[in-house]
C-alpha cells in the first residue's frame, strides 16, 4: 500500500514539474493562426472594420474604467488606474497581431490594478472584474480565440478564472463579487471567437476543395478530349486500313492473269493490314463506350518476344532480309518488357524498310542478368530511300517505352553506313534491388 501511495506521489509531483512547460508551449511558444491577408480566401471581411471599432472602443473604455477604479482613491492610484487603462486599451488593439501575448499583458494588468485599487476600491463596485474588466479580458479571449486552436484558448480561460478566484481571497474588504456574472462573458467571448476561427477555417479547406475540384475538372476534360481525338483517330485509320484491305483483297481478280509473286505481294498487304487494324482495335477500342470491343478482343495478350518469328516472317515476306540471334540465358520476363521489346524491333524493322531500301538488318535479343538488351542493326541503303510524309515519332515512340521501364535507348549510324538501335530494358527498378 505504501509503494502504491509513493508512486502516485512520485507520478503528481512529475505533473506538477510539466505544468510550467506545457503552459509555455501551450500559451507562449507555439505561434498563433498567421493574419490573412486582404483578399486571400479565408480572410474575414470583419477583420478592417472590427480593428477600428476596437480603437475607438479602447479610447472611450479608457475614460469610463479610470473613473470607476479610482472613485475616491489617492492621486497616485488615480494615476496608476489612467495608465493601467491606457495600456489595456492599446493591449486590446494590439490583440489583433499578437493575441497570446496581448492576452498575457490585459490579465496581468488586470491583475495588477485590481490589487492596487482593491484597498480603496467601493465595496458596491463589482469584484474582481468590474464591467469595464469584463470588457477588456473577453475581447483579449476573444482575439486570442480567433487565433489558437480552443485547446490553448480553453488554457487561458482556466487561468482567467483561476487569476479571479486568486484576487477574491486576497481581498482586504468586503465586495461585491461578480466571478458568477464574469465567468459567463468570458466563456462567451471564447466561444465566439473559436466559431469564428472554426467558420475562417472551414471556409479556407472549401476554398481549397473547390480549386483541387477544378484542377480534377480540367483534367477530365483533357482526358475526355484526348479520349475523343483517340476515338477520332481509330475511326479514321480503321476506315483507310480497311479500304487497304479489301483493295488487296479485289485487285488480283482485276488482273486477267495475276502472277503468283503478285498474289503473294497483295495476300502479305491484306495480312498485315488486318493486323494493324486488329491491333488498332485493341488499343483504342476500350475508348468508345458506343461500340466497346468483344471481351475477346479485351482480354487477348500483347505480342512479346515469342511473337518475334511471325513479325520477322512478315518482313520478310516485304523483301527485307532480316536475321535474328539471340545472346544470354533465356528466362521469364515481365510482359511489360517483352510486349516494349516487341514494339521497339518492329518500329526499328519499319524504319529499315523505309529509310534504307534493299538493306539487311540483324536483330539481337540479349538476356541478361538486370534485364534485357535489344539491338537492331541495318547495312547501309544501296540507294537514297524517298521522303515519306507527315510527322515522324518512331524514335520517340521508342524512347518512351524504354524510359518506362527505366531503360534507355541509342540509336545513330554505324561506321559502314549503316544504322543502329539498342534498347536496355531493366526488368527490376533500383528500388526493388535495393529492397532487403
Amino acid at each position: 500500500m505504501g509503494a502504491v501511495t509513493s508512486s502516485r506521489a512520485v507520478r503528481l509531483r512529475a505533473a506538477v514539474r510539466r505544468v510550467p512547460r506545457a503552459l509555455y508551449e501551450e500559451l507562449w511558444a507555439a505561434p498563433a493562426d498567421r493574419v490573412p491577408r486582404s483578399g486571400e480566401p479565408d480572410a474575414p471581411v470583419w477583420r478592417p472594420s472590427l480593428l477600428v471599432l476596437l480603437v475607438i472602443a479602447a479610447a472611450c473604455f479608457a475614460v469610463p474604467r479610470t473613473n470607476e477604479l479610482t472613485a475616491d482613491a489617492p492621486g497616485g492610484v488615480s494615476g496608476w488606474a489612467v495608465l493601467a487603462a491606457l495600456a489595456q486599451s492599446a493591449a486590446l488593439v494590439a490583440g489583433m497581431i499578437r493575441p497570446v501575448g496581448a492576452w498575457w499583458v490585459a490579465t496581468a494588468l488586470s491583475v495588477t490594478t485590481v490589487l492596487v485599487t482593491e484597498p480603496v476600491m467601493s465595496p458596491d463596485r463589482l469584484f474582481p472584474w468590474s464591467i469595464m474588466g469584463m470588457v477588456f479580458q473577453g475581447g483579449a479571449l476573444f482575439l486570442l480565440a480567433l487565433r489558437v486552436p480552443l485547446r490553448r484558448s480553453v488554457g487561458a480561460l482556466a487561468l482567467t478564472l483561476l487569476a479571479g478566484m486568486a484576487l477574491t481571497l486576497h481581498q482586504t474588504q468586503r465586495h461585491n463579487l461578480d466571478l458568477d456574472r464574469s465567468a459567463p462573458v468570458f466563456i462567451v467571448a471564447l466561444a465566439l471567437g473559436t466559431a469564428l476561427r472554426s467558420l475562417r477555417l472551414a471556409r479556407k479547406d472549401l476554398v481549397v476543395q473547390v480549386e483541387l475540384t477544378a484542377e480534377e475538372q480540367a483534367r477530365r476534360t483533357l482526358l475526355e478530349e484526348r479520349n475523343r481525338i483517340a476515338r477520332e483517330l481509330h475511326d479514321v485509320v480503321a476506315h483507310h486500313m480497311s479500304v487497304i484491305s479489301i483493295q488487296a483483297q479485289v485487285a488480283p481478280h482485276l488482273v486477267e492473269h495475276p502472277t503468283e509473286e503478285l498474289r503473294e505481294n497483295l495476300t502479305g498487304i491484306r495480312e498485315n493490314a488486318l493486323e494493324a487494324l486488329t491491333e488498332l482495335r485493341r488499343v483504342l477500342g476500350v475508348l468508345r463506350s458506343e461500340d466497346a470491343p468483344p471481351q475477346s478482343a479485351r482480354h487477348a495478350p500483347q505480342p512479346g518476344l515469342d511473337g518475334l518469328d511471325a513479325l520477322l516472317a512478315t518482313v520478310r515476306s516485304a523483301g527485307l532480309a532480316v536475321t535474328r540471334s539471340t545472346t544470354g540465358d533465356p528466362r521469364p520476363l515481365p510482359p511489360g518488357v517483352e510486349l516494349s521489346a516487341y514494339r521497339i524491333v518492329q518500329e526499328a524493322l519499319s524504319n529499315v524498310m523505309r529509310h534504307a531500301p534493299s538493306a539487311s538488318a540483324e536483330v539481337v535479343i540479349g538476356h541478361r542478368p538486370a534485364g534485357l538488351t535489344v539491338r537492331v542493326v541495318n547495312s547501309p541503303p544501296d540507294r537514297p530511300a524517298a521522303p515519306s510524309p507527315g510527322v515522324r515519332h518512331g524514335l520517340l515512340g521508342m524512347r518512351e517505352r524504354a524510359a518506362m521501364l527505366g531503360g534507355d535507348l541509342a540509336t545513330g549510324p554505324t561506321p559502314d553506313g549503316g544504322w543502329e538501335v539498342t534498347a536496355i530494358l531493366p526488368t527490376r527498378t533500383e528500388t526493388t534491388e535495393d529492397a532487403p
